[in-house]
């Protein structure tokens, strides 16, 4: 039975590009879809924050303000109730080991932006992961939390791979726009990263060996799915 460690943002709030304070936190369909489809399969899936804070849900995830049908946030919202326990007691990431876990998987919100980006302890579980060859998987905006993990001479990790995220288009459409602290499919390429996008709201997931990244939202159900592909061919 595969081990995941499912690292989720514990910021609540995100300071914009005008320096005010915009809540935030992981987007429901993300954590909610992701979780069920690989435990559904078999794997065991261990939250993890920065410091083992709860994390908060963005309540646009759960709103159709954020383009969520009233259905589907009731499913994601019943679903995360039934994790509350679960998730009110996450693995402070300072104390999690790579080399327990099969996996690490990233989902996003814009949280991941606001503190996994920059998180020393998730920098050194990707290195880990990276250089173990275990998979890594990230959606959305929760790419920006590869950023974290850079190499001795300070270059980006993940330089030279292909990945996709969260587009500078859908940031613009349906996202944060020009209020954005920073545009993550820029920043990725910037720091040396492969983009390989799709259009916009498309179901788009981009595998380069052990490195697997999913688009968006839409995207969740397929990124969970390619993680357990990669984990069977194992």
């Amino acid at each position: 039975m595969p081990k995941i460690l499912m690292v989720i943002s514990g910021a609540s709030t995100l300071t914009l590009a005008d320096g005010s304070s915009h809540p935030t936190g992981y987007w429901a369909e993300e954590v909610a879809e992701s979780h069920r489809i690989l435990t559904e399969a078999g794997a065991e899936v261990v939250f993890a924050t920065p410091g083992g804070v709860r994390p908060t849900v963005d309540v646009l995830s759960l709103d159709e303000r954020g383009g969520v049908p009233a259905k589907a946030a009731q499913t994601y919202r019943s679903y995360l109730d039934g994790l509350a326990d679960r998730l009110a007691h996450p693995l402070a990431l300072a104390q999690a080991n790579a080399e327990d876990y099969d996996a690490i998987y990233l989902p996003g919100g814009h949280g991941p932006m606001a503190d996994l980006d920059r998180d020393a302890d998730l920098g050194r579980l990707l290195n880990t992961a990276h250089a173990g060859g275990k998979v890594v998987a990230a959606l959305c905006h929760g790419v920006a939390g590869l950023l974290s993990a850079t190499a001795r001479d300070g270059s980006f990790t993940f330089a030279g791979r292909a990945i996709t995220s969260f587009t500078d288009e859908e940031e613009y459409q349906g996202g944060l726009g020009e209020t954005s602290p920073y545009l993550v499919e820029s920043r990725l390429r910037e720091r040396g990263a492969l983009l390989r996008t799709g259009a916009a709201w498309s179901d788009t997931v981009v595998r380069d060996g052990d490195l697997i990244t999913g688009q968006n939202p839409q995207s969740s159900a397929s990124t969970a799915q390619a993680v357990l592909k990669a984990l069977d061919g194992r």
